[in-house]
């Protein structure tokens, strides 16, 4: 059985968490400290980790403090700032690819710029990569990151992949991250590479040349390159870096739900901010079952690998994923509320953003009957469809959680019937289509217009469809 590893990113990825989850599944620091030592540049850095919480859950936080900036920390230890304070938005702002977060040390704009002087171009890369003379995987795997990155970054610029200078990623931080990581999964002996669905993020992040929209332009070139299947968690923050992107674009074999395995170990590699959910991504390393066939067959969903190849073709296309996204839920029991004023709940609460309400008969304290009402929407409307409930009901408490949900991509076509048009919502796994439904209100209108049962315009317009097809 293949050895193989499923990168579950909740709250997005950057080199450093994945070096993080890769200690704390048991690559060993120190090895990597050698392997990295044939980079020539360790004179530049300092590599250490710490068993930190995110939200009450343990994981490693792995850092690379540069020689530049260890040389700037203020003698007194209790002048120095918080952590929290000095570290960027979800990541250490030095992993960020032409965009780092402000710093907050104590020292001013024109220290912080002597701490990331290191901006090399490509081949200087790729020099320091082949000359370290590493594992053959790991220098193949490093080289591919580094060559995706710089290709996303000049189509971008509209320039050629060679004249990018790399900023805060050719630095010396963002190369033990991706030939780091490299090495760690080569330790670990891993075969195939799977990556969750990419939480967006939202909101701004500071770049060299001023402020660019989250998810920054590289990412969403690497994104639309490889059609990654992306969601929204409602986290305002850069949650997917460059780096951590170009990491997972170029090894994957496929986004989206785990394959069927046996897991081994989990490893846990922490961000640097507190979220709303544990910043931490999740690497599971196990075996895939027998009689599953993996990503790196000769021809599957239209993408095209090498029969034995240690990591897909760069270049290939994805196959098509169903879509996750992030849910609000929204819950409460009611037991002396009249069923009509039930209904116009249901109306309200569809026109303040509700995706779906719906409704149970539930048993309460004192044997009462109620109804637990359930509303789902999108996190940006929660407040909204809270407000209704508060204002149509009689409830004195609302629960909230935060669920993803899996959503077959739809597409809406029109049929022609012998009593009019109707609409006909079309679902699809991939390319196989798993269900077909006329639009009801659609339906309803015939029947009303033309006096015939909704069932007869229904069959009609599947018929049509069918007969279409």
């Amino acid at each position: 059985m293949n050895k193989i590893a499923y990168f579950d990113c909740p709250t997005g990825i950057a080199g450093d968490m994945c070096i993080g989850a890769l200690i704390h599944a048991g690559v060993p620091l120190d090895y990597l400290i050698e392997k990295l030592n044939l980079l020539g540049i360790s004179t530049e850095y300092q590599l250490r980790t710490e068993l930190v919480h995110r939200n009450t859950q343990q994981a490693t936080k792995f850092y690379v403090d540069l020689a530049a900036d260890l040389s700037l920390k203020p003698e007194n230890p209790a002048t120095e700032l918080d952590p929290s304070e000095t570290e960027s938005p979800t990541f250490d702002a030095r992993h960020h690819h032409h965009h780092g977060e402000e710093h907050s040390h104590s020292h001013g704009e024109a220290d912080a710029e002597i701490s990331h002087s290191h901006h090399r171009n490509l081949p200087e890369i790729e020099h320091i990569i082949v000359s370290a003379k590493l594992p053959p995987r790991v220098e193949a795997w490093s080289l591919a990151v580094f060559r995706k990155l710089a290709e996303a970054e000049g189509a971008v610029h509209g320039i050629p992949a060679s004249e990018v200078h790399f900023h805060e990623v050719g630095a010396t931080d963002a190369i033990i991250d991706i030939v780091g990581t490299c090495l760690g999964l080569d330790w670990l002996d891993i075969q195939e590479f799977y990556f969750s669905a990419m939480p967006t993020g939202a909101g701004t992040v500071k770049a060299a040349h001023g402020r660019l929209a989250v998810p920054t332009p590289a990412v969403m070139r690497l994104w639309e390159t490889h059609r990654v299947p992306v969601y929204s968690n409602g986290i305002d923050r850069e949650l997917c870096t460059p780096t951590g992107t170009a990491i997972a674009c170029t090894l994957a074999a496929s986004f989206g739900p785990p394959p069927s395995m046996q897991i081994q170990a989990i490893g846990l590699g922490a961000g640097s901010r507190m979220l709303a959910i544990p910043n931490i991504l999740r690497l599971w390393i196990g075996e895939k079952q027998e009689g599953e066939r993996g990503r790196g067959g000769e021809w599957e969903s239209g993408r095209k690998t090498a029969t034995n190849s240690q990591f897909p073709i760069p270049d290939s296309q994805l196959p098509i994923t169903n879509s996750i996204e992030t849910i609000a839920v929204l819950e409460t029991q009611i037991d002396d509320l009249s069923p009509q004023a039930i209904g116009y709940v249901f109306d309200a609460l569809f026109a303040a953003g509700a995706l779906d309400v719906f409704t149970a008969p539930i048993v309460m304290k004192k044997s009462r009957l109620g109804v637990l009402l359930t509303a789902i929407c999108h996190p940006e409307f929660e407040e909204a469809c809270e407000a209704v409930i508060f204002r149509e009901t009689t409830t004195l408490g609302i629960r909230r959680s935060t669920q993803q949900r899996t959503i077959l991509h739809r597409e809406i076509q029109t049929v022609k019937t012998e009593y009019g048009e109707v609409k006909i919502k079309v679902a699809k796994s991939g390319q196989t289509i798993v269900n077909v439904q006329p639009e009801y209100e659609d339906c309803a209108e015939i029947a009303r217009l033309k006096n015939i049962s909704w069932r007869e315009v229904h069959r009609l317009a599947l018929q049509s469809w069918y007969d279409r097809s």
